[in-house]
């Protein structure tokens, strides 16, 4: 696959970044699986296998049970960029999972983080 080196970055990477600077700001690592969790679709076993098996970011999104259809309700910057108006799917796909990350961090509340759902996991199809 060609495209960013961010694509190739293994999860179980970017993970524990993602836990410390939540923690650093007083939230804790339930806090990222749950925005995480809601984002792709994975439990709880699924996102401790894409940990151990140290899948790539592209991988780690390509096997994701299920994008939440509420995903592109994400708005805002990253990096730089406005989330909403970035072309490659993947990168988006990661910029929402950063963007959310930082909410959290930011300590918004979680409702409005998960884009008004109540619960950390997506409804069953």
């Amino acid at each position: 696959m060609t495209g960013h080196r961010i694509f190739g970055t293994s999860f179980a990477s970017i993970y524990p970044l993602y836990v410390a600077k939540v923690e650093r700001k007083g939230h804790t690592k339930d806090e990222v699986d749950i925005v995480i969790r809601w984002l792709t679709g994975y439990d709880d076993a699924g996102l401790e296998a894409a940990l151990a098996d140290e899948r790539d970011l592209a991988s780690f999104f390509e096997h994701a049970p299920s994008m939440n259809p509420d995903a592109t309700l994400i708005t805002g910057l990253i990096c730089g960029h406005r989330v909403e108006d970035i072309e490659d799917p993947l990168m988006q796909r990661i910029r929402y999972m950063d963007k959310l990350v930082d909410e959290v961090a930011r300590g918004k509340r979680m409702t409005s983080i998960l884009r008004g759902g109540a619960s950390g996991t997506p409804t069953a199809p």
